[in-house]
């Protein structure tokens, strides 16, 4: 089984009414019920207001892969979970970052840029796969569109990424690179830009797949049970 934990900060959703009316148990639930179909994966969820943020090191420590959203909170998340997430994935856990997490401190910490990028409300975006051969895009069309979507747009401040899986296209104007990846100590990251909390975006076929692939594709194939360290070579091979 591949353990999976979805986490939400879970509070536009309890605030707005409109929002409550689109994802009514909260957006971790409406992501951990397509995944839950999937009888392979162990589901798990976890919110902002539990202990810890949810995310102790017992429940890290039995998850493959993070799924992470995040917006309103992003300053008021704990700097020792934080670290504990970063310490996590460079141990081999993946990390799966949604829409506004960009904006995150653990993914800040992973990434070390400022994460800073243009954005609007209310738009309409076509999402064009860039890398077709790439796990993440398997089953997924060369292009479709998301009818109503919050545009973010370039300059994105990111590393370089490993991957540009997607390229998001605005009716605006703006371009996104809207899916890419990063390799973090023994981590695997995918940080996936659709998914505003104001539009039913993780009911969308399309969006659910590409979301389910980078659970398979982030899944740690070798984790190690310990931080990441720099030890002495006590005995000498030769």
């Amino acid at each position: 089984m591949t353990k999976v934990t979805v986490w939400n900060e879970y509070y536009h959703e309890k605030e707005y009414e409109d929002i409550r009316k689109i994802y009514p148990e909260g957006i971790h639930r409406c992501i951990a019920g397509f995944l839950e179909k999937d009888e392979k994966l162990s589901v798990r969820t976890a919110t902002f207001d539990m202990p810890d943020h949810g995310l102790t090191e017992e429940v890290l420590s039995d998850t493959d892969v993070l799924i992470w959203w995040s917006h309103a909170k992003q300053d008021e998340l704990s700097d020792e979970v934080a670290n504990r997430i970063k310490d996590y994935v460079h141990m081999g856990m993946g990390f799966i970052v949604l829409h506004s997490g960009h904006y995150s401190k653990p993914l800040k910490l992973l990434l070390g840029t400022s994460m800073t990028l243009r954005w609007r409300h209310d738009d309409r975006e076509r999402l064009w796969c860039t890398a077709p051969a790439h796990p993440i895009a398997a089953g997924v069309p060369m292009q479709f569109e998301i009818p109503q979507e919050e545009a973010y747009g370039e300059y994105f401040d990111i590393p370089k990424p490993d991957d540009v899986v997607f390229m998001g296209w605005f009716a605006s104007g703006e371009v996104f690179r809207s899916g890419v990846t990063f390799s973090r100590g023994l981590g695997k990251i995918f940080y996936f830009q659709p998914g505003h909390e104001e539009y039913p975006v993780y009911y969308q076929k399309e969006i659910q797949t590409i979301i389910h692939n980078a659970v398979y594709w982030a899944k740690p194939q070798f984790r190690k049970l310990e931080r990441l360290d720099c030890p002495e070579i006590k005995i000498p091979l030769e």
